[in-house]
């Protein structure tokens, strides 16, 4: 009897969580298809990738490949590698918010979107607010299992120069050894462990929608 497999989309598989993402679903038997939607190539030739290449901006235009069992959101950007605030929000905001509308009319249950700490729609400081915004907008689509995950700082090496953050992330090493107790939350993350938890929380589910940095941390490790 030949054994069901699951349909995935990524956004934002071109980027590090995205990237790690998508080898751990590759490798993952309960996926048959993974669909990308991505501006450019993620450069890898398998069996399981279904490529879709394209502006994000205008998400819409692949309405028709849209279709699948989950969709995995890692899209976002920086203040530093987009500076302007316009552009910032077309991306953070909508990108996931068009994404989670076209859950809504294609039937796509399992929505899972990586957000940011501290988001909140009321926030005064604007990347927060954005993020926040994003958030209510995308659990007002109401659509069935929807797991929004905060991380805190995200480790790892990215391909482009980030000297700033490069020294943040190596003091957040440090710090991370007295962050304990409700201060957990604030510890720094791998990509890894952010991966990990999307797809672990894409199969078994969790108790709430929004899934804070140390949860997000504990879930990624069941799979140790």
């Amino acid at each position: 009897m030949e054994t069901q497999t699951k349909t995935a989309i990524i956004l934002g598989a071109t980027g590090l969580t995205g990237g790690i993402l998508l080898q751990l679903l590759l490798e993952d038997n309960r996926y048959g298809k993974i669909k990308l939607f991505s501006r450019s190539s993620v450069g890898l030739s398998h069996k399981k990738i279904e490529e879709h290449l394209g502006d994000l901006m205008h998400l819409e235009q692949f309405k028709e490949d849209f279709k699948g069992d989950e969709l995995f959101c890692c899209i976002g950007t920086t203040k530093s590698k987009t500076p302007n605030k316009e552009m910032y929000k077309n991306i953070d905001y909508g990108i996931p918010v068009t994404a989670a509308k076209l859950c809504t009319q294609n039937g796509i249950s399992t929505y899972l979107v990586v957000s940011a700490m501290g988001a909140s729609a009321k926030s005064t400081v604007f990347y927060n607010k954005v993020k926040g915004e994003m958030e209510d907008a995308v659990l007002n689509e109401k659509i069935k299992n929807t797991y929004i995950f905060r991380p805190s700082l995200i480790g790892g090496k990215r391909e482009e120069k980030r000297t700033g953050e490069l020294l943040f992330k190596q003091l957040m090493k440090v710090m991370n050894l007295v962050l304990v107790g409700p201060l957990a939350k604030y510890r720094s993350i791998e990509p890894e462990a952010i991966a990990k938890a999307l797809v672990i929380v894409a199969n078994t589910g969790y108790e709430v929608n929004k899934i804070e940095s140390d949860q997000i941390n504990k879930i990624a490790a069941l799979s140790d």
